[in-house]
């Protein structure tokens, strides 16, 4: 039996025939492979864990901005820093150290209406909301605590 190889093949040692792409084909495969390359680098930009420091972002809902972190240090001078932009802070804690919490479920209610809804990525949350008296419902690992605070308190705390 005799062994012919398509057209546009080259001959080739054993070891490198196994990725060996047609001459016609070899530009598609390079095409493809860029394609993959430039969606995986998007993707990059725009994935980050979690937990990461830049995940730090302002959010809105309505009329009201929030901003979560504070577990590491530089996002604790981070927030430091955005304090004056915000009118409301409160810090979650847990147990007689004060040990910090994240993924806190927060509600923002005013005249028990919900003016804003998130999780609380780290145990300090910076909140700037129109002027006056604001309850801050917290729940984290199903138990909930409330807190009334109004504009301009920034050192509200909810312990577990």
């Amino acid at each position: 039996m005799s062994h012919q190889q398509p057209p546009g093949w080259q001959c080739q040692p054993d070891a490198l025939r196994a990725r060996a792409v047609p001459g016609p084909w070899r530009h598609k495969r390079m095409l493809a492979l860029a394609a993959l390359a430039a969606v995986g680098m998007a993707l990059s930009t725009v994935w980050r864990p979690a937990h990461a420091a830049d995940e730090m972002v302002i959010r809105t809902m309505g009329p009201v901005s929030y901003v979560c972190g504070g577990i590491a240090e530089d996002e604790r001078k981070e927030l430091a820093g955005l304090e004056k932009n915000f009118n409301m802070g409160i810090l979650f804690t847990q147990g007689s150290n004060g040990e910090f919490l994240s993924d806190v479920a927060v509600r923002l209610l005013r005249d028990e209406q919900e003016v804003a809804a998130f999780h609380a990525a780290g145990p300090r949350c910076l909140i700037r909301a129109p002027e006056g008296s604001y309850n801050i419902e917290a729940s984290y690992k199903g138990q909930t605590k409330t807190i009334n605070i109004g504009t301009g308190s920034r050192d509200a705390q909810l312990r577990w």
